[in-house]
């Protein structure tokens, strides 16, 4: 078996919970909107979706093209004037890192958030310089499941793609992983909508809570 030298993890929902704060973004949103407000319960699944399918969920599937891109922009706004007020890295998370570090291997983010949202959050958790790579979703040409960006990430970490292991709780992010030659992981953790099968994504093992991420180093 190839020896792992860098974990990557996919950002919103594997490495860290930001639910708390996209749902409360949505929820100024609804506000302003003078739209029914949404629980925690019904936003948490979508969140690793992105700022278009909560809008979506909020407030329906738009015909009007140019309302949904009023409302997602407005959204992003919202949320990026409060990116990390809530948000924080999943329960045992920073003993996974800790590892990682300390074993002498490295680790880092491959995200389709764009990175005008990515680095200030990843800043805001002292997040940055302990990275080895930070990939967003506007970094390479392609976002996932497309594997440019893995193939990007490898680089920037100095490992070849059989080296890696890719951590996500989206079926595109075990779709980018397999597409690049990684090991993949679910993040049964993450933002998972109910009744999703995540047998069914084909990666090479799921893990219930961060620590379970250590079997696999």
């Amino acid at each position: 078996m190839t020896r792992i030298k860098t974990v990557l993890f996919d950002l919103d929902g594997t490495l860290i919970d930001t639910a708390p704060d996209m749902a409360a973004a949505l929820t100024v949103l609804c506000k302003e909107e003078n739209q029914p407000v949404l629980s925690y319960a019904q936003v948490r699944p979508v969140v690793s979706n992105g700022s278009v399918a909560l809008v979506k969920l909020a407030f329906g599937d738009l015909d009007d093209e140019k309302r949904l891109m009023h409302l997602k922009q407005r959204y992003l706004e919202i949320y990026e004037e409060n990116i990390c007020i809530d948000s924080a890295l999943f329960k045992g998370i920073e003993t996974v890192l800790n590892h990682i570090e300390n074993h002498g291997l490295n680790w880092g983010v491959v995200t389709n958030k764009p990175g005008w949202l990515t680095l200030p959050l990843m800043k805001s958790l002292r997040l940055t310089q302990r990275a080895a790579t930070i990939v967003s979703g506007d970094t390479t040409p392609n976002s996932k499941p497309h594997p440019d960006p893995m193939h990007y990430a490898c680089e920037q970490a100095e490992s070849e793609s059989q080296e890696c292991i890719y951590v996500g709780d989206a079926r595109r992010d075990i779709e980018a992983g397999r597409n690049a030659g990684m090991k993949t992981l679910v993040a049964n953790y993450g933002y998972i909508e109910t009744g999703e099968d995540v047998t069914a994504w084909g990666a090479d093992a799921i893990v219930n809570e961060p620590k379970d991420i250590l079997r696999y180093i």
